[in-house]
């Protein structure tokens, strides 16, 4: 909780439902600011009280219309800035274009980069987000990043893990003696591995090869899976093609049965459909992006509450504490 001295929370309107889900943890009304769009698209924003000499947080995720709400995030720090805030922190549980941080081809832009700019420059003290799918996206801000949560102005970059909250999901819905975690490629065999090596079990991956984007033409598993049960760990599921694949094969290298746990459900195009008929028994998100609709058109999808996670973030963030500790633990 905090006293609310100081303090103001907005939101844009990419993820008003977390904002809420935040602003409850901390025992505060989220702040007034009116957000609207013009007849010909631009986004246009009022902050509707006063934040002279106040500790500012925004929360606006990179989901649906995400160019609309990167210019809200923008728009609003640089709202804040000019109305005297103290110090202004972006939390952006999922960080937009985050899958375009390098150059992979001539001409290609470094996006990633280009949006850190943004909010750098918009006026931007702090950065609260969620497992980037890049850890070396921390290292775009042109300022050096602060590692600890401090009431200074050194702009600061916290990149926060949805494994703890992941680890207890596991613990408390699956016999731990008969579990297996699966990486679904080489890249996030990282994440698995910490968190096969915290429950103490077994640990198996996916080699995958991709001939376009979004699209994987051939996985070979690497691992014992027969007879247990398969638990997928992936920091996004968009299109879901590689978890709906990965599941078919653990089904055929037969194992029991094939859940899936991922920080963000983007779900595009065919996902919730590809989901439904797949061999999966859940898929697991946080609420890093809204879910509602998602869970009212596939059976399969079941959320992890990661909003205390962030609220109590923004709480140590506030009173100048260490967030370490929410890299290993969850706070009730």
């Amino acid at each position: 909780m905090l006293n609310g001295t100081g303090v103001k929370i907005f939101t844009g309107t990419s993820h008003p439902e977390l904002a809420e889900i935040i602003a409850r943890r901390l025992g505060l009304p989220l702040a007034k600011a009116d957000v609207t769009k013009s007849g010909i698209g631009e986004t246009s924003v009022r902050i509707a009280e006063s934040v002279r000499e106040n500790d500012v947080y925004i929360i606006n995720t990179g989901c649906g219309a995400v160019n609309t709400a990167l210019m809200e995030l923008c728009i609003m720090i640089h709202a804040c800035k000019i109305a005297s805030a103290k110090r202004i922190t972006a939390v952006v549980p999922l960080f937009p274009y985050a899958r375009q941080d390098k150059k992979d081809k001539s001409r290609a832009p470094i996006t990633a980069k280009l949006v850190a700019n943004m909010i750098q420059k918009a006026g931007c003290d702090h950065v609260i987000t969620m497992d980037l799918h890049a850890s070396q996206i921390q290292g775009f801000f042109d300022v050096p990043v602060d590692n600890v949560v401090t009431h200074s102005f050194i702009f600061a970059v916290r990149s926060l893990f949805a494994e703890p909250s992941s680890i207890l999901y596991i613990r408390t819905h699956f016999d731990l003696q008969n579990v297996v975690i699966v990486s679904p490629d080489a890249g996030g065999a990282k994440r698995a591995t910490s968190i096969a090596d915290r429950l103490g079990v077994d640990f198996a991956l996916f080699h995958k090869e991709r001939k376009k984007a979004n699209s994987v033409s051939r996985m070979v598993l690497v691992g014992h899976v027969k007879d247990k049960v398969a638990i997928l760990i992936d920091d996004m599921a968009d299109t879901s093609g590689t978890l709906c694949l990965a599941a078919h094969h653990l089904t055929e290298a037969g194992v029991g049965k094939v859940y899936a746990i991922v920080t963000h459900g983007i779900l595009s195009g065919n996902a919730l459909e590809n989901i439904e008929k797949s061999a999966l028994e859940k898929l697991i998100v946080t609420n890093t992006l809204p879910q509602k609709e998602n869970q009212a058109k596939c059976s399969k999808i079941e959320v992890i509450d990661i909003g205390p996670v962030l609220g109590e973030v923004i709480r140590r963030s506030h009173y100048g504490e260490s967030v370490s500790k929410l890299f290993h633990e969850v706070p009730y």
